[in-house]
Formats: structure tokens, sequence, C-alpha cells
């Protein structure tokens, strides 16, 4: 049954009072456990390396867009994962300045524990934007500082390496991908030439060219032919119209006839020709000649006309000349159909060449296509070896994202943590108040009746009238005899324990 919190300091005395030689025990018991535990604590000391990001210097805004500087995300904890790492705490777990002779020939199970140690007493943290720790504490002051002096060495050596290795294996890399590409040019290279040699039948607007060309030949040539058919067919009329055989009373009018039949196809030909035609000019020659020998024969006859034979016939010079026209005009449909044939397998073999074109015009695509995204990847490459070739001297040389070294760990001149004051101080008020909690919490688990309000809430009835507690006079002499022993004890454990806690700031005991 809870007690209520009015009643509680009072109880608390009242508790005290009653126990007093159990108080002083628990007091004791108490401060000087806390005392003993301030002796035996294991007292950590501390120390630490500050780290500088030098990520500003003057090569960066000389070389940016030309090389790139090696950077490192999350810089603390990346800090803090290289020092994890086995190749680096081993070096720190066998160095003998800190662990003393014979450290690097240890035991595999001893060399465990003492990576273990340094894994758990390792800290690295942030220090700012530019800036960061790594501390270790131990037991030992000197191991503390040997530690975080070694470990900041260690990852300075470590980062500059690991630049350097970084570095390099880009620009191998890269290195490497742009012989790749070369030889992957000189073969796409090798192959176009090849084809371009064994296909030869030009390019597409080659073709088209020749075919269209071809296609106007034919069909000027068709269209003559159709004109020559023509001819034929009224050649072949007009012969049908004409006698072969005619008969002549003189001379003079036989030439007078052929003048005028070969004036008359003069004047059909003049009708579809120019005057430079082939035939045009032989009927005008024709024509001049017949004038002559008419010219001629007249003035041989004189003035009486020679009469042929009645009923003599003659060859018609038209029908002849009709007949010789028409052979001429069927050979040229010939010499014409010749050409168009000609013509028709020429535009049907640039027909097939055209179709090669179209098929070898994918294969030419596929070539041309990979030599330019090779090529501009080949490019692209050149470039960036370039600028890793000067990253990687920048590595080298130091420059670039460095660290170093701002502030060498201290040698602690302190414990971190609570000192023994803190122990002394703590355990002799934890003492004090030992007894006081201690009734307190027995009060609240206690399940009899303290109080009047107890028995008013919890049975629901008044309480008319409350006896207080009344000692006879022999227990409060006894009582008073107590607490004054109890309090002498009580001065003589203070006095003891503030000796104590003195000779130990002193140094005289420890």
């Amino acid at each position: 049954m809870a007690l209520p919190l009015s009643d509680l300091p009072a109880e608390i005395l009242r508790e005290v009072r009653a126990r007093k030689w159990f108080a002083f025990l628990l007091f004791v018991v108490v401060s000087f456990g806390v005392l003993a535990a301030g002796f035996v604590w294991p007292y950590k000391y501390e120390s630490e390396t500050i780290i500088f990001i030098d990520d500003q210097n003057i090569i960066q805004p000389l070389m940016e867009g030309s090389a790139v500087t090696t950077e490192i995300n999350k810089r603390a904890s990346s800090a803090k994962e290289l020092l994890w790492s086995r190749s680096v705490i081993e070096k720190i777990a066998k160095d003998e300045k800190i662990f003393g002779e014979g450290a690097g020939t240890v035991e595999p199970a001893r060399l465990e524990g003492r990576i273990y140690y340094l894994r758990s007493n390792l800290s690295v943290a942030p220090r700012g934007e530019s800036y960061f720790s790594i501390g270790f504490s131990a037991e030992s002051p000197a191991r503390a500082f040997h530690v975080a002096q070694r470990m900041g060495q260690l990852f300075i050596e470590e980062t500059n390496q690991r630049k350097r290795s970084e570095s390099r294996s880009a620009y191998d890399f890269i290195n490497n991908q742009v012989k790749g590409y070369e030889n992957q040019l000189a073969e796409v290279e090798a192959r176009l030439k090849d084809f371009l040699s064994e296909n030869v039948d030009g390019t597409e607007s080659e073709a088209n060219n020749r075919m269209a060309n071809l296609r106007s030949q034919l069909e000027l040539a068709e269209l003559e032919r159709s004109e020559l058919q023509t001819r034929e067919r009224s050649l072949e009329s007009e012969l049908n119209r004409v006698n072969p055989m005619i008969v002549q009373g003189r001379s003079a009018d036989a030439y007078q006839s052929r003048i005028n039949s070969l004036q008359e196809q003069l004047d059909n030909l003049r009708l579809r020709y120019h005057d430079t035609y082939p035939d045009i000019v032989i009927l005008r020659e024709q024509i001049q000649e017949l004038r002559r020998q008419r010219e001629r024969a007249i003035a041989n006859q004189g003035d009486e006309p020679v009469r042929l034979a009645e009923g003599e016939e003659v060859s018609n010079p038209v029908y002849q000349e009709l007949q010789s026209e028409l052979s001429r005009t069927r050979a040229n449909i010939q010499t014409i159909n010749t050409r168009i044939n000609s013509f028709s397998q020429l535009l049907a073999e640039q027909t097939r060449r055209m179709e090669r074109i179209q098929d070898n015009k994918a294969e030419y695509s596929d070539l041309t296509r990979d030599m330019e995204v090779n090529k501009q990847i080949y490019d692209d490459l050149l470039k960036r070896r370039e600028r890793a070739r000067v990253s990687m001297h920048l590595d080298v040389e130091g420059q670039g994202l460095s660290y170093r070294i701002n502030e060498n760990a201290q040698y602690p001149l302190s414990a971190s943590g609570p000192g023994f004051p803190v122990f002394a101080a703590a355990g002799l008020l934890l003492g004090a108040l030992a007894p006081f909690g201690l009734a307190a919490g027995l009060l609240q688990v206690d399940p009899r009746i303290r109080a009047r309000e107890q028995l008013e809430e919890e049975f629901d009835f008044p309480v008319l009238v409350e006896l207080p507690h009344v000692k006879t006079p022999f227990e409060q002499r006894r009582d008073r005899r107590v607490t004054s022993v109890v309090g002498l004890c009580a001065v003589v454990a203070v006095v003891t324990y503030l000796a104590l806690v003195v000779a130990a700031i002193m140094g005289v005991i420890g």
C-alpha cells in the first residue's frame, strides 16, 4: 500500500532514526565502495592527431578541365575505414616501439587480440569542413601517444600511396582502351577498304544518273523508230500508187517528169526535216543533176524533139527513187531496233547494278557507322588519357587533393573521463543519500499502514482519533546514547575517508 507523498519525508526520517546502525553501515559500505572503485577504475588517456584536408591549393584552378584530382567522399568515415584495414592496423600491432621487442613475431592469436584492441580504442571524428582527428585511448599515456602518432603517419602514407595507385590504374585502363579502339578502327578501315575494292558499281546517285540517261536515249530512239515506221508506211503507200514503168514521147519530157517527181519528194521531206537532213541534200543534188542533163539534151536535139518508139516503156525513176528510199528507211528501222535493244540491255544491266548497290548500301552503312562511332569514342578516350596522365603526375608530385598533419599527437598529461576526485565526492554524497534512498524505496513497497490517509482511502471510512507514538524516558536515553555513538562513528568514518582521499591525491597511496 503506497504511502502518501506528504507523509513520506517524515516516515523516511523516522525509519532512518529507528535503524541508525544499519544506516551508518550502509553509508560506510557505499562511500568506501565508490572510493575503492575510484582506486581501481581503469583511467583512459587519449591522444589525437589533427589532419588537414588541403583541397584548395593553387593547382586546382590552374588545372581545372585538364586534370581530375582524386577526391574522397565522407572523408572521416573513409579515413576510419582506411585505418581499420588489415594492412594498416597490422603494421601498428607489430610495431616494437609500441608493443615492445618481439612484437613482429607474435603468435596469431595474440596478434588478433592486439588488432581488436586497436580497433576498439580507435576514433575518427570530423572537425569542421577541412579537418578531422584521429584519436586513440589507452590505459598508458605513452601508448596512447605513440599509437595516435603512428596512425596519423600511416594514414598520410597510405592515402598518398592509394592516390598514386588509383591514378596509375585509371591511366593504364584508359590507355588499354585507347589501344583496343585503335585496333578496332584499323580493322574497320581494312574492312571498308576491302569492301570498296570489291564493289566497284559506284554510288547510288551515279547509278540513278546513268539510268535516267539511258531511259532518255531509249525514249528518243523509240520516238525515232516510230517516225521511221510512219515514213515506211507512207513510202509503201506512195509506192503502191506509182507505176514501175512509164511511156515517154520526148526525152526532155522524161527529164522534166523525173525532176517533178523528185521535187515532190523534196517538198514532202522539207515538211518534216531541216534542209541539212541527208535525204534532202541528196534529192537536191539529184534534181540539180537532172536539170543539167535536161539542158544538155535540149541543146543537143535542137528544136525538133526526138520521139521514142511507139509503145516503148522505160523504168519509172519515181518508182525507183521511192523504192530506194523505202529500202533506206527499212535499214534505218533495223538500225534503230538494234540501238533500242542495246539500250534495253544496258538499262537491264544498270537495274541489276542498282540492286547490287542497294544490297551493299546496308553493309556500307554498317561499316561507316561502326567507324564513326569508334572514331568518336577513340577521340574522347584520347582526351581522357591525357587528362589521366596529368592527374597521375599531380598525384605523384603530391598536388591536388592532399592530406597533411596539422597538429601532431600530444602526450596526454591527464586521463579522460571522470577522475579520482570525482569518485571521492560521488562516494561521500552517495553514501549519505543511500540510507534515505533505501528507506524511501522500502516505504513504497511496505504493506503496513502508516498514515490515517491510507485507511480512509483503502476502506472508505473516517478515522476519528490518531494516537501518536510515545517513548518512555528509558527509550529516550537509550536513543540518545545510540545517536551519539553512531554520530561519533560517522565522524570517524568521514575523517578516515577524507584522509584516504587526500593521501591519494597527494600521491602517498595509489
